[in-house]
């Protein structure tokens, strides 16, 4: 138990994850307890949704494995059909509804299941909360009551999660803990589906099925995201790569140069890193650039744009800096990768830190070079091959 990976949450994070997982569950064996058995037509409206919703599901990533398609987003699909419990049965059966994104954790094997152990919990009070909204014995159908229901199912969803994220790394951006704009619409999409097909189903069960095909097209919709996000960001580190990096660098640069604004470029190399996996070995220098990208993060200031150029070097760009300012972080950023201590398995199979892990960084100004990202990248590049030369681990402004 020691080694499982909701451990090395920060401590709020960690108090505050425990304490929704286990709201959740005290909740869950609440309505198991006090919920009267379920009629034979509430269970044939539980197989009418459970059975699409699963159908749905299944096939989706059947196809999306034959495709080859990693990092999949289930949640909206699994939002709809909760939400068509919610106002088509029984707190009992709506508990068996969210047994769904349970089984789907396991039999995924997601990588962080304490993750999404917490956005299930949250997700499990999000979907009571609204029940109760609704009226926990006979929910009410009416319109003006089921477009409040799914403001607060949403809003309080997302509020729960981002307020975890938030603690678990407090220098995440709000997109980064809420979502983007389109996340939002398939939620708000996910809500109308779920809520057409619990109306659908309670009067009919069997109608319910004919959710399946905008079930089906939200779910390969709701993966959208998931790929524009992965094909802009860097698969080992998770920053920006260098296409999306030097896109949003020179949109941000013209946004700059029309106000006039001092900014700059940060380049940063890793010293000796070829020595990192000729002698401690690939994974263990796969786990040092790792740790780099989460320190860049967390080191440089809120707003700086920071991507993976490839190898072992790394950019940033700096919006609202002065060369003092630029240099002060650079500074920053050198002394907490010397002071960077990374836990790892060596080739022999046993387990190993680095330490001693150095940088060198370029800085180049647009006070002094410009607004244009090709010369201040050249400018960068000489003051980080400056630095190299002068000994390394050192800061270097053009």
């Amino acid at each position: 138990m020691r080694d499982w990976p909701v451990w090395t949450l920060r401590r709020p994070a960690l108090c505050y994850w425990l304490f929704i997982d286990l709201v959740a569950l005290g909740m869950v064996t609440y309505v198991i307890i006090s919920t009267p058995t379920p009629e034979p037509s509430e269970i044939g409206r539980f197989a009418a949704i459970a059975g699409t919703a699963g159908a749905v599901i299944i096939g989706s990533s059947i196809y999306s494995h034959r495709l080859g398609e990693t990092e999949r987003n289930p949640w909206a699909a699994h939002l709809s059909y909760l939400t068509a419990g919610i106002l088509a049965l029984p707190p009992n059966l709506l508990v068996l509804l969210l047994f769904g994104p349970a089984l789907h954790c396991l039999l995924a094997q997601r990588p962080e299941t304490h993750r999404w152990l917490f956005t299930l919990s949250a997700t499990s009070l999000a979907v009571f909360a609204t029940r109760y909204l609704l009226g926990w014995s006979n929910p009410h159908a009416g319109l003006p009551v089921m477009v409040l229901g799914a403001a607060v199912l949403l809003t309080l969803r997302a509020a729960l999660i981002a307020l975890g994220l938030k603690l678990r790394r407090p220098a995440a951006s709000f997109e980064e803990n809420v979502g983007e704009p389109i996340d939002v619409i398939l939620g708000i999409v996910a809500v109308s589906i779920g809520g057409l097909m619990g109306c659908v189903a309670e009067a009919n069960s069997i109608h319910a099925l004919i959710a399946g095909p905008p079930l089906l097209l939200l779910e390969r919709a709701a993966q959208l995201p998931q790929w524009r996000r992965s094909a802009q960001r860097d698969a080992k580190t998770g920053l920006a790569n260098a296409v999306h990096w030097d896109s949003r660098a020179r949109y941000e640069l013209t946004k700059g140069s029309s106000r006039t604004r001092p900014m700059a470029v940060m380049l940063l190399d890793l010293d000796h890193f070829k020595k990192v996996n000729d002698e401690v070995g690939h994974l263990a220098g796969d786990a040092a650039l790792a740790a780099i990208s989460l320190l860049l993060r967390g080191t440089v200031r809120r707003g700086d744009l920071v991507g993976r150029f490839g190898g072992e070097e790394f950019v940033v760009l700096l919006p609202e800096a002065s060369p003092d300012e630029a240099e002060s972080v650079a500074e920053r950023v050198r002394k907490a990768v010397a002071a960077l201590r990374v836990p790892t398995m060596a080739t022999d199979g046993n387990p190993h830190e680095l330490r001693g892990l150095t940088v060198s960084i370029g800085v180049a100004t647009t006070t002094r070079f410009g607004y244009e990202l090709p010369d201040l990248l050249v400018a960068a590049d000489a003051a980080l091959l400056a630095a190299k030369a002068y000994g390394r681990n050192l800061v270097s402004m053009a």
